[in-house]
């Protein structure tokens, strides 16, 4: 237990202050220290004092478990930090921040993260990001097309034909740092259909003139900066009418205000036949979503996009949105 982080700040915080309060992550500490003589509970609940006459244990223990516990504690004390596991992580990205090495202009965000946090799957709060100075963060996206005939991607004197590109690949795959670094779109765009899975991705029937975008779960920043280049061409979202499409729907929303959210009535002859029970949360804001959408979460059903992709009126009605 002594050889994590917060069980050696209850030790060190215990040892400077005389006293340690109770908090969730130091729970297993605290009970161990209150079941020494070391300690006795105070009259404020949660909270252990120290009995001086066992200090020197104490101490003892601090300096078996944690050889650099002085340093900690001064390094803290010289940035009028408190001794807590909120105080030492503080000192510990101070410390982290001293030690960056010169950086490339942009980085993955995972690889900044572990530059200035305890490891790559950590919060990037506003202290580590500053950190990280004029550093380009990015999450590296990639968006895989379908794109209509005729459509061309350009950057700089080099132009590819996306119809020849997935000859070769099957579709055209784009990454975010590719159309942050000037990777454009050349040619006409009916419309973009963004679709949720990857199943009817691949299986719906081709749309003339559509650029269809596989656009999986949240992961949205990446087709942002494609949109951004088609700003005259409508949107629409084919997804999934359940929970996680309703909120993919309105974090999309944000980004495309005049975002078409495509429920096709046929969708409606599958609800008996192919809906899933499942649950609706109570606080999920259905005001402004189709209506079919509000009847599957009164009867507590969701309806995958697969069931559908099939039924050959689905072109039709898809195409039928931007009309």
């Amino acid at each position: 237990m002594w050889e994590n982080d917060s069980g050696k700040i209850a030790l060190l915080e215990l040892y400077l202050t005389g006293r340690l309060r109770l908090r969730k992550h130091q729970a297993d500490s605290w009970k161990t220290l209150a079941d020494l003589p070391w300690t006795r509970k105070t009259t404020r609940r949660g909270e252990l004092e120290l009995v001086p006459k066992q200090r020197d244990k104490l101490l003892a223990l601090l300096d078996r478990v944690w050889h650099e516990w002085r340093l900690v504690a001064e390094g803290l004390a010289n940035r009028g930090l408190d001794t807590t596991p909120a105080g030492l992580l503080r000192l510990q990205d101070y410390l982290r921040s001293q030690a960056v090495p010169s950086l490339p202009p942009r980085l993955n965000r995972r690889t900044a993260t572990a530059a200035v946090a305890p490891h790559s799957k950590s919060t990037l709060t506003k202290t580590r990001r500053l950190a990280l100075g004029q550093t380009a963060i990015t999450g590296d996206g990639i968006l895989r097309l379908k794109a209509p005939r005729g459509l061309k991607f350009s950057r700089g004197e080099s132009e590819s034909d996306a119809a020849e590109i997935a000859s070769v690949f099957g579709d055209v795959a784009l990454t975010q740092r590719a159309l942050l670094d000037g990777t454009r779109m050349v040619g006409a765009v009916k419309a973009v259909l963004l679709v949720e899975n990857l199943g009817p991705f691949q299986d719906l029937p081709p749309l003339d003139g559509w650029l269809v975008v596989h656009v999986p779960g949240w992961d949205t920043s990446t087709v942002r900066l494609l949109l951004d280049q088609l700003p005259h061409s409508p949107v629409v979202l084919f997804g999934d009418l359940d929970p996680a499409g309703v909120r993919i729907a309105r974090h999309l929303r944000a980004a495309v205000p005049n975002l078409i959210w495509a429920v096709p009535p046929i969708w409606e002859e599958y609800v008996d036949s192919k809906g899933l029970q499942g649950k609706w949360p109570p606080a999920l804001n259905l005001a402004d979503a189709p209506v079919l959408i509000q009847e599957l979460a009164r009867r507590r059903i969701w309806l995958e996009q697969e069931v559908i992709v099939l039924d050959t009126r689905l072109r039709a009605a898809l195409e039928s949105a931007i009309k």
